[in-house]
């Protein structure tokens, strides 16, 4: 069987990246929430540009645009009466928690998608958050941001 992981050190973003990213993801987390559009199908996704580097954007079959990478929302949030609120997985009700694990993923799969380059300046991150008629699929309803790492 020939292993056919991809050869690379993954470096770690920085601290201004890393809160650059958090700051996007809680503006359109924030906004998604305010809509009260959460539900089981709710993404949190993006798409990489890496500077100098040509590659075309994948697509399923249907013709679909397939992202760099998604996390579900409701693995760590869900809909309350004032708003959003930690998923059942977070028996304390930690909502700071819940946070932090949706972002260490986010940034984590940030890093694998950004560490074939020697640095991340110049990096563009475009972010979305909805639904979609599944991962694959047209938005349902999304809010968008695209930030470009320092």
């Amino acid at each position: 069987m020939q292993d056919h992981t991809p050869n690379f050190a993954m470096h770690e973003l920085s601290a201004l990246n890393r809160e650059l990213i958090a700051g996007t993801i809680h503006q359109l987390v924030d906004r998604f929430v305010a809509d009260r559009t959460l539900d089981s199908e709710s993404l949190l996704e993006f798409w990489v540009e890496l500077p100098g580097m040509k590659r075309s954007r994948g697509t399923f079959r249907g013709g679909f645009l397939m992202p760099d990478s998604f996390v579900y929302l409701t693995d760590y949030f869900q809909s309350g009466p004032d708003g959003i609120q930690p998923c059942g997985a977070y028996s304390g009700g930690d909502l700071k928690q819940a946070w932090a694990d949706l972002l260490d993923e986010f940034i984590y799969q940030v890093e694998i998608f950004t560490s074939p380059i020697p640095s991340t300046k110049g990096v563009t991150l475009e972010l979305w958050a909805g639904n979609r008629k599944r991962p694959e699929g047209e938005w349902l309803y999304a809010v968008d941001k695209k930030i470009e790492l320092l």
